[in-house]
């Protein structure tokens, strides 16, 4: 398995890549990783952390890292894709605080040739689960089209 930097396989732009880590990847599942710290996007002095609903970004996140380093893999190129839903967001806390490391595992449950492919999703810190949700997202075939055809 080659090793590919967070910012290889998330086509997002600074600030907006939330994961520190793309830690592993294999056919059907992937596993980040993010510390919480002040730099962290969306950190709350007063609450000393990130809120849990951002859970949601870092598994969706996670979702697009590791599909991205198997195109990468595959000699294909990154795209985008988009986050269509979650279901059953389940999180022990309100808020990741400072100094938690989240680690965000992805497994993928299927995925069909329209594009849509649906995971279970968890995120964890010393093997305790803290969140858990089923992330919908939908890769089109082509992107750029995809999108000239929503305005």
């Amino acid at each position: 398995m080659k090793n590919f930097s967070i910012e290889e396989v998330l086509p997002h732009a600074e600030p907006m890549i939330l994961l520190d880590e793309l830690i592993s990847f294999e056919a059907e599942s992937g596993t980040c990783c993010h510390t919480i710290t002040e730099s962290s996007l969306l950190y709350n002095d007063a609450l000393q952390g990130v809120p849990s609903y951002v859970g949601i970004e870092y598994m969706a996140q996670s979702i697009a890292a590791y599909a991205n380093a198997n195109e990468i893999s595959q000699g294909r190129a990154v795209e985008i894709g988009f986050l269509v839903s979650s279901r059953k967001y389940k999180c022990d806390y309100s808020v990741f605080t400072k100094g938690m490391k989240l680690i965000v595992k992805v497994d993928k449950l299927y995925s069909d040739e329209s594009g849509l492919s649906a995971f279970d999703c968890c995120i964890s810190e010393n093997d305790k689960p803290l969140a858990t949700a089923r992330i919908n997202v939908f890769q089109p075939n082509d992107p750029a089209k995809f999108l000239a055809e929503q305005l």
